[in-house]
Formats: C-alpha cells, structure tokens, sequence
C-alpha cells in the first residue's frame, strides 16, 4: 500500500512538472523566434531608411542599425541552429505591414515616423531581452540576450537623441559612434560570429561569414 502511495505521488508530480517543462520550452523558442523577427525587421527598415530618410543621421542611424542587427541575426541564426530551432526568413504580416508604411512615405515624414518606431521597438526589445538575460534557463539564450544588452540600450539612447533631433530640427545629427561589433578586437572570438558580417548578404539568417 505504501508503495502504491508513493508512486501515485510521483505519477502526479511528474504530471504537474510536464506541462510547465513545455511551458519553459515554448517561452525558449518564443524569445528565439520574437528577437529574430524583430532583427529581421530592424534591417529590413534600416536598408529602407538608406532609401528614403531625409536627414543624413537618420541615414547614419539606419546604417547601423542594419551593422548590428545584422551581425545579431547571424548570431541567433548559429545559436538557435544548435539547439535544433528555426528562425524566420520573412516578416510576418505586423512587421510588414510596419514596413509598407513607412515606405509609403519620405524625407521628413519618413524620419520623424522611422525614428519614432525605433525608439519605441528598442523600448521593447530591451524589456524583452532582459527578461530572458534574468529568468531565462538555457545558459547560451540566457548569454545572448545578456551580450545583445548593452548594444541596444546604445541603440535607444540613439534613437532618442535622432528622434529629438528629427523633431526640433534643422540642425543635423551627430555621426553616431562605431558599432562595437563592427571592429572586433584582433585575436578576440566575439560572441558576435567573430564580428563576420557582410551588409549585403540578404538579412544574414544562414550562418556566419568569414572576413
């Protein structure tokens, strides 16, 4: 009788434990899936904003948003390659719909709508990528969003001051400071596919690039 007890017992706390294992796993490849859409998106805008920005530091901006996440892309795309996930080649239907707007316009309507979008998607990338740095349980995502930290509350404190600039305007924006992971450090490994990148290789989902 008691051992039948016991594994009743068992049964049940391994039922309880299943579902929320899943639960955790969903919540892994969600953030792999919501940070690749979202630096699918921030280069896609980016090379669009080379295109129809009116301010030379909202093309500075762009740029670098393109350098960066495109560098982030390649990173996830290797990491979640791993672990045996997938990551998105095209935009969901939000995300393109973000970027038909705005390709609908141009010069400063397109800067002052571009600028705002990219302080306010940095607000929540940043809120999201902390989440997963604190609470997350795989060490390598956990590593990532940690790593990935620093260079988009850069990439906010950026928009901020492009964004204000767009609105108040005339005067031109200050050239931005060079990506951290544009220049990796000689004989460093960066967690950033050793800085490989190349800004004309499509969205830079596939893999890292050797220099």
């Amino acid at each position: 009788m008691r051992h039948t007890i016991t594994t009743i017992i068992v049964a049940a706390v391994l039922a309880l434990a299943s579902p929320a294992a899943r639960a955790q796993e969903m919540t892994e490849a969600r953030f792999v899936a919501l940070a690749a859409m979202g630096g699918l998106a921030e280069v896609r805008l980016g090379r669009l904003a080379s295109e129809r920005a009116g301010r030379a530091g909202v093309q500075q901006f762009a740029e670098r948003m393109v350098t960066d996440h495109g560098a982030m892309n390649a990173e996830l795309a290797r990491l979640a390659a791993r672990k045996g996930m997938s990551v998105p080649l095209e935009l969901d239907d939000r995300h393109q719909q973000e970027v038909d707007r705005l390709a609908r316009l141009s010069g400063h309507d397109f800067d002052r709508a571009y600028m705002q979008h990219m302080v306010a998607d940095h607000m929540k990338d940043i809120a999201h990528f902390e989440q997963q740095a604190q609470t997350g349980i795989d060490p390598d995502l956990k590593a990532f969003a940690a790593d990935a930290l620093p260079v988009l509350r850069q990439h906010l404190e950026m928009a901020r001051s492009v964004n204000t600039q767009v609105v108040l305007g005339p005067a031109e924006s200050v050239q931005p400071a060079a990506s951290p992971m544009a220049r990796p450090v000689p004989g460093a490994v960066s967690p950033w596919c050793a800085g490989a990148y190349a800004p004309k290789a499509g969205t830079n989902f596939g893999g890292c690039i050797a220099r």
